[in-house]
């Protein structure tokens, strides 16, 4: 396991101040036509800076709104404005970018406790950006840099059989854990011409490894990958990081988010993301709140809220 304690917490700069953060895919105007584009209406929050409400129907029957990784600057006036919007009766599960301890005032019960993120400034120069790698991370980048190896950059093809959406399907039912439904990453490569770059490493003619990486305003993403044992012999999912690192810092991106960090279920994958100098940024874990409630059980969400802070 790895330390994650709040000395390793991403230091509160430009990068991460909640007036100028970058947004998070869930909250990106190309998301939201990606769901468009597949049938979904999410409520568009204009007076809260273009938040992305989605809405579902619980068990097919009972409507639930949903707002994922929104930076909460006024968690009273949100909920306020989502009253204003017709949700007077419809639980809301907020899932902030960062921890906000004003949510059990406000009558918000925690559902789960915060996961941390890892999140790649690339900022500076190459060689600014290959200072800031782990050293063993470094030396198997350089392994594969060696290697009889070969990388690609495309858009990713629409095309519901390609082989690594297939391959991440089944690496989703191997390891129980589920992310996009297929149709929506296609939909999202469609919708957003040239913000869906697929990379590919070859050994000859053969494909060893591949990654996705979902680009939006100045932030992108790692969205899904797969590497075969070839390609985790010669270090291919290094090389793939390191290529799409140099050309998203070329292209004017910023920020990466690598996704949660899981060092007890995926101890291998956190080793890869943080061995990039990522920095780990702490969410603000799983609330709901049910507005015919509202602060009447703020009490009780105060008996949890230890919980959500531990």
């Amino acid at each position: 396991m790895f330390d994650l304690s709040p000395a390793q917490a991403m230091p509160r700069t430009a990068a991460t101040d909640p007036n100028t953060a970058p947004r998070s895919l869930p909250q990106s105007a190309e998301f939201t036509r990606a769901l468009a584009a597949i049938g979904q209406r999410p409520l568009v929050l204009d007076r809260m800076q273009d938040m992305v409400v989605l809405r579902r129907k619980w068990f097919g029957r009972v409507p639930m709104a949903m707002i994922n990784r929104a930076d909460l600057h006024k968690p009273a006036r949100l909920l306020e404005i989502l009253q204003e919007e017709g949700l007077r009766r419809t639980p809301v599960i907020l899932s902030p970018e960062r921890p906000v301890p004003e949510l059990a005032r406000l009558g918000a019960l925690p559902l789960m406790t915060p996961a941390s993120i890892a999140r790649l400034d690339l900022s500076g120069s190459t060689e600014d950006r290959r200072a800031r790698l782990r050293q063993k991370w470094r030396n198997r980048l350089k392994a594969a840099e060696g290697a009889p190896l070969r990388v690609t950059r495309q858009n990713m093809p629409i095309d519901s059989d390609h082989w690594l959406l297939r391959a991440d399907t089944a690496q989703q039912k191997q390891r129980l854990y589920a992310t996009w439904p297929r149709k929506l990453t296609l939909a999202y490569a469609a919708e957003n011409p040239s913000a869906a770059k697929l990379f590919q490493a070859f050994e000859g003619r053969d494909v060893v490894a591949a990654m996705l990486v979902l680009t939006h305003g100045t932030s992108a993403t790692y969205h899904i990958a797969h590497s075969f044992v070839r390609g985790r012999q010669l270090g291919a999912h290094n090389l793939l990081m390191w290529s799409a690192m140099e050309w998203l810092a070329a292209k004017g991106i910023s920020s990466f988010d690598l996704g949660v960090v899981n060092t007890e279920d995926a101890s291998g994958l956190a080793r890869f993301k943080l061995g990039t100098g990522a920095d780990v940024q702490r969410l603000g874990g799983t609330w709901v709140f049910w507005p015919p409630l509202g602060r009447r059980i703020a009490p009780l969400a105060r008996l949890d809220i230890a919980r959500m802070s531990a």
